[in-house]
């Protein structure tokens, strides 16, 4: 099967969309099928925002028509909702070409936290763009609970992965401070909470993996933590193996894949209990969730790192593309195309669809939990 994906995340981005894209492209191509992705590469851009390393795409309607029509698809899929993503969408509604969509992070969440714009406002815009997609693919069964309580009912379960070749239950020293020692890895602005981590009292040292808008005013108020920039995988995958607890002070991720790496390297984890680490951890004891963030991450360090491995071993990323792939078969047919060919019901498949069972079953007590911060 020929699958376009198009993103407004993309390189030199270091995110989770683009991890989940980069991954999802690798499986469905080590299935047999053909994928091309469109992205900010290929535009002249300008920087979002707030966010200058998000390039946003000048006036792309035209080229992403031309792109579309020229590799004749059989299945469209729109995973953004910036520039590329409305020009896709817009001449998919045009030319009458289904599509789906997918909802990666909680933009709602994060547009209130940064600019006090209220929820509902966020979430009406969101069912108008995903309003005429076939399937709207979300990460966990709480946030299809979000979508589906704002009027968003047609969205489906696409979770995500980690790659266990290269975040391993490791030997590493690379963090040359005191223990225990606690980490955070990931984006370094407001809605990731970070500065709830950095004000905890806790025994030891604390380190922060990442870049973004916050870090500066940070590192000036908390000069105690010791701060690294964006690293490669193999270069994070060490500082993981390093640390004993990974923190997850974020209220607002739909999932988390940090949360998966940090768990495949044997690391314990210590976060609240919301949407992101509810999904991922479940009933599991990989991890702590509590309302007192410090309390989880000293009883997270009493976790034996062999079950943090052992939790992070249900996720592949074969799994989760199998997931997606699902979601786009019924497309080939309705856009005339051909059909793609069927993959053999093997063990792969079954690990999809033991997964999403696991998922619905894990999060049905903690779904509550999740909503209750937003």
């Amino acid at each position: 099967m020929k699958i376009l994906i198009v993103t407004d995340a993309w390189e030199p981005q270091v995110n989770g969309v683009v991890r989940t894209l980069k991954s999802t492209r690798r499986e469905l191509e080590a299935m047999g099928h053909t994928v091309e992705l469109l992205t900010p590469l290929e535009f002249r851009t300008v920087p979002c925002p707030t966010y200058p390393e998000i390039r946003l795409s000048l006036l792309p309607g035209r080229a992403v028509a031309e792109r579309i029509r020229a590799f004749a698809p059989d299945a469209l899929h729109i995973a953004t909702e910036g520039p590329l993503g409305m020009a896709a969408r817009r001449h998919a509604l045009r030319s009458k070409v289904p599509f789906t969509t997918a909802y990666h992070t909680r933009f709602p969440e994060y547009v209130q936290a940064r600019f006090g714009i209220p929820l509902a406002w966020t979430y009406r815009f969101l069912s108008w763009f995903h309003g005429p997609a076939r399937a709207v693919m979300a990460p966990t069964p709480v946030v299809l609970d979000d979508l589906r309580r704002y009027g968003i009912g047609h969205a489906v379960l696409w979770s995500r992965g980690v790659d266990l070749d290269v975040f391993t239950a490791q030997r590493a020293n690379v963090l040359n401070t005191a223990h225990p020692i606690f980490l955070y890895v990931g984006r370094v602005a407001v809605e990731k909470n970070v500065e709830a981590f950095l004000a905890l009292d806790l025994p030891g040292s604390k380190w922060v993996v990442g870049d973004g808008p916050a870090l500066a005013s940070l590192r000036a108020r908390y000069p105690g933590a010791n701060y690294l920039g964006v690293l490669s995988q193999p270069e994070l995958a060490k500082v993981y193996a390093s640390a004993d607890v990974f923190v997850f002070p974020s209220r607002t991720d739909t999932f988390g894949l940090v949360l998966l790496e940090a768990l495949a390297s044997g690391l314990p984890v210590a976060a609240y209990p919301v949407t992101g680490p509810i999904d991922v951890l479940g009933e599991s004891r990989a991890g702590v969730m509590h309302e007192d963030l410090r309390e989880a991450c000293l009883e997270a360090l009493r976790i034996d790192r062999a079950t943090a491995r052992a939790h992070a071993e249900l996720f592949s990323w074969r799994a989760a593309t199998e997931q997606f792939l699902s979601h786009l078969r019924p497309l080939a047919a309705a856009h005339g195309g051909a059909t793609a060919s069927r993959q053999p019901q093997d063990h792969v498949e079954n690990a999809a669809a033991i997964r999403t069972a696991s998922l619905q079953g894990e999060t049905g007590s903690g779904a509550n939990a999740g909503r209750s911060e937003h």
